[in-house]
């Protein structure tokens, strides 16, 4: 009845209103051509009369320039009259955009950027489109809003000047600082500037120092200048360190009486050697039924952390923890975060559980959801757990290939084998509940993690490859399966009723264009993968390839450009499932200490058991977007950690020689990856051989001219450091010579000699 009162309502579309839905859809698409036809859907015109007022309003938009038609057909709006908003941004070199909301992206030459500021809401009037030509130019007409970001770079200080230079290229010129705008900051230090004007005449824009982070150079500066160039926070404000020093860590009997009480039950925390910030235990006990009970416990950090506090909006801005290659930047001050709230051995805290009945199949017959006091028996380290894994002959194949260096404690606690018969017995019941998990079409991303041995200055000392074991996989699973237990417990609604508001962590199906891609890409690796098909079987054969390459040398290439053509995972109220853990619900519950999305299901969890209505979608959603948008930036900072730690720890190898492979082919040049620390290098075009080169985008490689020789994605070369930029975070390398060819149908089956190189100037 809704859908045909609202297709009557339609009938009634004047001409100018109909005309302005058309400009504004049209408008959304910049450059893009639509037939008739499409046009009819995207406005819902889906009757005789309306598609016929279509028409004759379009028919007078042509007579008036308004719209464009090509040769086909299509329509697209004028470019001459369209103006359009976006975001304005610099390459590292040296080219301007405006990128729309809807992804397109405006070139823009320097003489029409109007003094604009990458991060700058600009208005761009589009040029007409040359023929032949795909790409958008125009010029920007309008400075909607400066970007308030400040820009951080090094100070260069002379008698009566001084300026900024960007590391990154992102500026045209440097920023002039007047001498009153320095705040003490001396020549060589690496500083924070606000952008204060651009006068119109003048070449530089000027700028005030807001922040001194350091000298330049030093590990302390460096790291806090990563954090600022992402927006993220370096250190914590007094006024928050102070809330955080008045909390009573006490646990009082009357709290205790609300709660489960698990302080008698076998409990332990497993965590990384360098852990500080428990969040999650394990229990585990037998039932006098013969069933086990497994307890999930998670740091009761909404217990000490009451929302709207000012220890609460501190944590809601910075919403995530941030992990450096030297430190932690924890989203809760410290007393919080590594003792009040952390699961500490031997020491009583507040716990919110999700509590499993189970058998030995790993198979869930009941669960309860409760508050609960708990007391950890003891302090695992994932190597100690292996390691008993290793020796009892319970770790998986693929882990005994590299057996586990044992780990002893500094501090006296119990003998492992105190707790091996239910480390042994979770192991299974987690085996069997990964199993599952991949045969509902999980997709298995197990991926090698680089990781740096460090001195107490932050310098690198050597780097080595971290892989998750079955210790780690034991945590990993049944924290997933305390998480979906989380949500299908508000997101399955009894029937008649909404399901309540929550924060789900959702993961999208893959696009269909990227899926695609990947096929071409795997393909020339002579692999398959399906880009069509029901989630499961598109799952499987993603798993099937990931399987495939296994020790391969593209093994590393094939699972990056997987995980490119996945959908980044992200949080929202709106659920739709999580396509890579094969979850129709699923949610962030075990993590409150370094997550506030898992600190907002706790709240929400508490409020819905004391009977509370449902809380608004429209806050949450809104929370849910920032925690979104912060932990994209801090995965951002994390990566410029460690491109900064790899261009040190090679800064001392300048004229050494590696072996490397390929992992990338753009037409500028190669990305190499050097294979026994993986630190990445690029080797401009030019200093591969003394012939130009063609960029085949198809088979990722470049041809060269005159000889047709190749270097392609996954080819081992053998390359010599040349430069190592910290200013940049960047390393070059010299090409010495191919060592082999990636397995391509398309390979030569001789492989060539070296070739001649230019000399890089010194």
């Amino acid at each position: 009845m809704a859908k045909s009162k609202k297709t009557k309502s339609r009938a009634y579309l004047s001409k100018r209103e109909l005309r302005t839905q058309i400009e504004d859809w049209l408008g959304r698409h910049p450059g893009a051509y639509f037939p008739l036809r499409a046009l009819f859907k995207a406005l819902r015109l889906n009757t005789h009369p309306l598609k016929m007022l279509c028409i004759d309003v379009l028919n007078e938009m042509l007579d008036a320039d308004d719209i464009v038609r090509n040769e086909d057909g299509e329509l697209s709006l004028n470019r001459h009259e369209q103006l359009c908003e976006g975001t304005f941004t610099r390459t590292a070199g040296g080219r301007n955009f405006v990128d729309l909301p809807d992804g397109t992206g405006i070139s823009i030459y320097d003489e029409d950027t109007l003094h604009a500021l990458p991060g700058d809401k600009v208005r761009v009037s589009l040029f007409a489109k040359r023929r032949g030509s795909t790409k958008l130019h125009g010029q920007v007409v309008e400075i909607v809003e400066r970007c308030d970001k400040p820009v951080i770079g090094v100070l260069q200080v002379n008698r009566d000047t001084a300026f900024l230079t960007s590391p990154d290229g992102r500026l045209p010129h440097d920023i002039l600082i007047p001498a009153d705008q320095l705040k003490g900051a001396r020549n060589g230090d690496k500083v924070m500037v606000k952008v204060t004007s651009w006068p119109e005449r003048a070449r530089n824009p000027i700028g005030r120092v807001v922040d001194v982070l350091g000298a330049s150079g030093e590990n302390e500066t460096e790291m806090h200048a990563i954090l600022a160039e992402f927006g993220l926070p370096y250190k914590y404000p007094a006024n928050v360190e102070a809330a955080a020093s008045h909390i009573d860590p006490g646990i009082t009997p009357q709290e205790v009486a609300r709660r489960e009480d698990f302080r008698d039950v076998t409990t332990f925390t497993i965590d990384p050697r360098d852990a500080k910030d428990f969040d999650d235990a394990l229990s585990v006990r037998r039932m006098d039924n013969g069933l086990w009970e497994v307890g999930v416990h998670i740091a009761d950090v909404s217990h000490y952390v009451l929302e709207g506090s000012t220890i609460d909006k501190e944590a809601q801005q910075r919403a995530t923890s941030v992990y450096l290659v030297d430190r932690t930047v924890p989203m809760l001050p410290e007393r919080l975060c590594n003792f009040i709230c952390s699961l500490r051995p031997d020491e009583e805290k507040l716990a919110f559980s999700v509590v499993f009945d189970m058998n030995e199949n790993a198979d869930v017959l009941r669960h309860r959801i409760v508050h609960t006091v708990i007391r950890s028996d003891r302090r695992f380290v994932y190597e100690e757990v292996q390691t008993l894994f290793e020796q009892t002959g319970e770790a998986s194949p693929e882990d005994l290939q590299t057996t586990t260096v044992p780990f002893t404690p500094t501090t006296p606690c119990r003998p492992v084998d105190d707790f091996r018969e239910e480390l042994i017995l979770l192991n299974r019941m987690a085996k069997q509940l990964r199993q599952r998990r991949f045969k509902d079409g999980a997709i298995d991303f197990d991926r090698e993690e680089v990781r740096f041995e460090i001195d107490e200055n932050g310098k690198p000392l050597s780097t080595y490859f971290k892989r998750a074991k079955d210790a780690n996989k034991l945590v990993e699973e049944f924290m997933l399966l305390a998480n979906r237990t989380v949500a299908e417990s508000v997101g399955k609604a009894k029937k008649g009723e909404k399901a309540k508001t929550l924060p789900y962590r959702i993961h999208d199906l893959p696009d269909q264009n990227k899926l695609d891609n990947l096929g071409k890409f795997v393909s020339r690796f002579g692999h398959y993968v399906r880009s069509t098909g029901t989630k499961k079987e598109v799952a499987r054969s993603l798993n099937k390839l990931l399987a495939d390459v296994k020790g391969e040398p593209i093994e590393e290439l094939v699972q990056t450009a997987s995980v490119r053509a996945m959908m980044k995972a992200r949080y929202s109220t709106v659920n739709i499932g999580h396509y890579g853990l094969a979850f129709d619900y699923y949610t962030h519950f075990t993590s409150p200490i370094r997550r506030y999305p898992d600190l907002m299901v706790h709240r929400l969890l508490t409020r819905y058991a004391e009977g509370a209505k449902s809380a608004s979608q429209k806050k949450y959603e809104a929370l849910c977007e920032h925690s979104s948008d912060m932990e994209q930036l801090a995965a951002n900072a994390e990566r410029a950690s460690i491109k900064y730690k790899q261009v040190e720890f090679m800064a001392d190898k300048i004229g050494e020689e590696f072996d490397a492979k390929i992992s990338g082919v753009t037409d500028a040049g190669l990305y190499a990856e050097i294979e026994e620390n993986r630190c990445e290098g690029f080797i401009g075009v030019h200093f591969l051989a003394q012939e130009p080169f063609d960029f085949d985008d198809r088979n990722y490689c470049l041809v060269g001219r005159q000889t047709h020789h190749k270097f392609a994605l996954g080819d081992r070369i053998r390359i010599r450091v040349a430069k190592a930029n910290l200013y940049r975070k960047q390393l070059d390398f010299d090409f010495v010579k191919k060592l082999s060819t990636s397995p391509t149908p398309a390979s030569p089956k001789r492989f060539f000699e070296q070739l001649p190189a230019k000399k890089r100037k010194k």
